[in-house]
């Protein structure tokens, strides 16, 4: 179960645009804590894309989507950015090349 699976099913409002399909950067989420950020894998190229797009971005920033519940991660801390960035809802209109 991915953190963004967590949160819908705990009622915390992690919003989750995209379903959890690497689309948006609507699930960031910021790791608290160093220690558990290292147990982590290394976020893919498809998830930088994303993370680069995110409001508030931070050195330990994730998408909730792409951290998955473990038990070396049992006691992980999270933080919510203070917004996100939903490119569909936002007025976001892309520029031709």
């Amino acid at each position: 179960m991915s953190m963004l699976e967590a949160a819908h099913e705990n009622d915390i409002e992690l919003e989750g645009a995209c379903e959890g399909s690497l689309a948006c950067s609507t699930c960031h989420v910021i790791i608290t804590d160093d220690d558990y950020y290292g147990k982590l894998p290394e976020p893919s190229d498809e998830e930088n894309d994303m993370l680069d797009l995110a409001f508030g971005l931070t050195e330990t920033s994730r998408l909730g989507c792409q951290v998955i519940a473990k038990p070396e991660l049992d006691g992980l801390r999270m933080a919510l950015p203070a917004a996100t960035r939903n490119f569909a809802v936002d007025g976001h209109v892309p520029k031709p090349h």
